[in-house]
């Protein structure tokens, strides 16, 4: 069930509530990048339950953003993880 809901937040995910999020988290995120990082989240059937799927998640960011941004973005990740008492799940 949880999972079900992590993925439908995922797919209800804008390019405006990214970059509203990265601004928040301070993660430099141009619209493009945003865009495609929606486009592959959306169109990915990846768990967001399972580390592997995660780990390919951060591996395709990467190479939309880079390293270092990807990185940012799991820890933001993480955050929001802690934030809404899910870390078990995780």
């Amino acid at each position: 069930m949880i999972s079900q809901v992590v993925k439908q937040k995922i797919q209800n995910l804008s390019v405006h509530d990214l970059l509203e999020q990265s601004r928040q988290f301070n993660v430099p995120l141009t619209k493009a990048q945003a865009t495609e990082i929606v486009s592959f989240l959306k169109s990915s059937n990846l768990n967001p339950l399972d580390e592997k799927d995660r780990m390919k998640a951060l591996k395709k960011l990467a190479q939309i953003t880079d390293p270092k941004t990807a990185q940012k973005v799991n820890k933001i990740f993480q955050e929001m993880i802690k934030e809404n008492g899910l870390s078990h799940w995780f």
